[in-house]
């Protein structure tokens, strides 16, 4: 395994890239959705390895970088604009070209020496922009073998994973001088709150008034962030445990609800966990409108609590039977349709999801599915990425953080990004039988053949 290395990151360059055609300044307002998200900038980076020898590389890779980014800024131009908070205290985007702002650095380091299992060592603060302005900002960090990373900081409450992932593709398509395999859609109508509003009250259970949120009852712990990987035959085993119709991603969930209740303290009697659910194909189904291309939140956050003692001593499949229920209840375009009505019912309140909230209990955890993660995809025509991985330390005490993703190396594997309290990692690292393993440089920038032959030797 090779070894971390302690590294500084200098700064060599700031510009602010706009659009390169002008943009009609217009207010595009924030969806009812949109407005259940609170301030957050939410993380993105792909990790490249060395280019064959070329005369400064590095630049013509920045070029084209910002070429292409003023290009895809003309029709992903809210990404250019900025938040700004409007005479009843709701936050708007005015989309003015404002620009997002562009670094570029160097990291003295190699990319096989980057622990990138853990990113506070190597992601946070050096690796990934802090956002300043705007809604979007960029760092290009050039390493010292020649490898390159690129990293992205967005505002969560203009975008969600699923729109940041069009934007991702449409750029690297724009570097290839590619025509953009999808078009974003800003149609806010498509999440307008019906005439008149109808909801189920049990809404008012997965989100609660900003405002009616009690101080914390005790000093935050911080959490640590660490990215594992997980291999395509543990998470077969999982979903096999998991029982008859549980996806892969319930299995997941539930495997880890369960050791989240492994790290409560006796005085901990219960554990809350939550997984975000993606409304755009549940609304389509009931609307008959297309929301595939919809740029902006469609998200829901149901959520769960069971006593310490029943995940202690429940099946897996007990547990994945639980979640099964209430995530089904919230996937569905009623719940969504209902969920915009239920937030215009209380417009100007700021409202956030309940998980975000301190609760007397035991640990909580947030999932959210980053199956859709383009990470081959991100191709800015120098290769396909070797690593990719959002990052999101969204600074919560009272929950957790966990999104897993569709590794690189495209053999079933994923890739697991988590914001968790080192207790709660404690517990899933000495797990035994092993499912969460540390990433290591080898395992990401091995081949994906000495994989696949690795598993037919060992008749896997």
């Amino acid at each position: 395994m090779s070894g971390s290395k302690v590294f500084s990151v200098t700064t060599k360059g700031k510009e602010t890239v706009a659009a390169i055609l002008p943009v009609q300044e217009h207010w595009l307002p924030l969806s009812n959705l949109d407005l259940l998200l609170p301030p957050l900038n939410v993380g993105v980076f792909f990790c490249y390895k060395k280019q064959s020898a070329k005369a400064n590389p590095f630049a013509a890779m920045v070029s084209t970088l910002k070429a292409a980014l003023g290009q895809v800024l003309v029709t992903y131009y809210p990404f250019a604009g900025e938040i700004v908070v409007n005479s009843v205290g709701e936050p708007e985007l005015l989309c003015n070209d404002r620009g997002v702002d562009f670094i570029e650095a160097y990291a003295d380091v190699e990319l096989p020496e980057l622990n990138l299992y853990d990113p506070n060592e190597s992601v946070e603060g050096k690796l990934m922009p802090k956002k300043k302005e705007g809604v979007l900002c960029v760092q290009a960090t050039e390493l010292k073998c020649g490898g390159v990373v690129v990293a992205c900081t967005f505002d969560h409450r203009v975008a969600d994973a699923y729109s940041t992932n069009m934007f991702l593709v449409a750029w690297a398509e724009t570097g290839r001088s590619k025509p953009l395999s999808r078009l974003p859609s800003f149609r806010r109508s498509l999440l307008t709150p019906r005439r008149p509003g109808s909801y189920d009250v049990a809404i008012g259970n997965l989100y609660v008034s900003v405002s009616s949120i009690p101080p914390p009852r005790r000093s935050p712990t911080e959490a640590v962030n660490r990215i594992y990987y997980i291999t395509a035959e543990d998470i077969a085993l999982l979903q096999s445990s998991a029982g008859e119709g549980r996806t892969k991603l319930e299995a997941f969930t539930a495997y880890l609800w369960r050791l989240l209740a492994k790290s409560s303290d006796p005085k901990e009697k219960s554990c809350r966990m939550g997984v975000v659910v993606d409304g755009r194909s549940r609304l389509a189904a009931s609307t008959n409108k297309s929301m595939e291309n919809y740029f902006g939140n469609v998200l829901s956050i149901p959520f769960g609590t069971l006593d310490v003692k029943v995940l202690h001593e429940s099946e897996l499949s007990d547990v994945a039977d639980d979640l099964h229920a209430w995530v089904s209840a919230a996937a569905t375009g009623e719940h969504f349709l209902g969920l915009v009505d239920w937030v215009e019912s209380r417009r100007p309140e700021a409202l956030v999801a309940s998980i975000y909230c301190e609760e007397a209990g035991g640990p909580a955890c947030l999932v959210s599915s980053g199956r859709r993660f383009p990470v081959r995809e991100v191709d800015f025509g120098w290769g396909k990425p070797a690593f990719g991985s959002y990052h999101f330390p969204w600074g919560s005490s009272a929950a957790g953080y966990v999104m897993p993703m569709p590794s690189a190396r495209e053999n079933g594997d994923w890739v697991v990004y988590a914001h968790l309290m080192p207790r709660i990692v404690e517990v899933i690292e000495e797990e035994e039988p092993a499912v969460f393993r540390p990433l290591t440089a080898e395992y990401y920038l091995a081949p994906v053949e000495e994989k696949a032959m690795a598993v037919a030797i060992n008749g896997k």
